[in-house]
């Protein structure tokens, strides 16, 4: 008799486990929906958004960029990058867009421009960049190119790719190595230097 409830219980507690199962895997599902939907939704809003000239009344002085505000588009036409750049690198941004660090350069202007992204999302490609691949910013103020010069791997903690240049450069941030599970060890840098069209 013991063992006929037993065995009762352990269908039971199967069945349990197995509804819990499948209702943490929706929910998942769900939210990696969400996610992918909300990023999808945000780049073709901004996309329009970021890509129009300014209009003559605007004054040629800069206006405040708040965190999460779109500032460009950064494209890297043989890798197939096409993304929003947005302020600031707080999560919500990130999952949503590459964000331009703050305290470095903006596209256009003289120093370190430098933009991270996830490398599960819209930097993955990177992998792929070579020396002389062409990278193109658009933003309202224009539009600017630059020429991949180098790549390299760095420690979380190197800040030094991030310090400022009399030049024009442009620095891309991602996590290091590409199929990392979880938290990556090293950051990925691509180092672009400003061309003429």
């Amino acid at each position: 008799m013991k063992f006929v409830i037993a065995r009762k219980d352990a269908r039971r507690i199967l069945k349990w486990t197995r509804h819990s199962l499948l209702a943490a895997s929706a929910s998942l599902f769900g939210y990696c929906v969400y996610v992918a939907a909300d990023a999808w939704t945000f780049q073709r809003d901004q996309h329009i958004q970021v890509t129009k000239p300014e209009t003559e009344t605007v004054s040629v002085t800069p206006l405040p960029i708040g965190a999460g505000d779109p500032i460009g588009r950064v494209v890297i036409a043989r890798l197939g990058i096409s993304v929003v750049v947005a302020e600031g690198t707080n999560r919500l941004t990130l999952r949503r867009a590459v964000g331009h660090i703050p305290g470095t350069a903006l596209p256009g202007q003289p120093g370190n421009t430098a933009i991270s992204g996830h490398r599960d999302t819209f930097f993955r490609p990177l992998r792929n960049v070579r020396q002389n691949d062409m990278i193109e910013i658009t933003t309202h103020r224009g539009e600017y190119r630059y020429r991949v010069v180098s790549t390299k791997i760095v420690g979380p903690s190197d800040v030094s790719v991030l310090d400022s240049s009399e030049s024009q450069v442009l620095t891309l941030v991602t996590c290091y190595p590409f199929y990392f599970v979880g938290p990556a060890p090293d950051r990925f840098i691509v180092r672009a230097e400003r061309v003429n069209w």
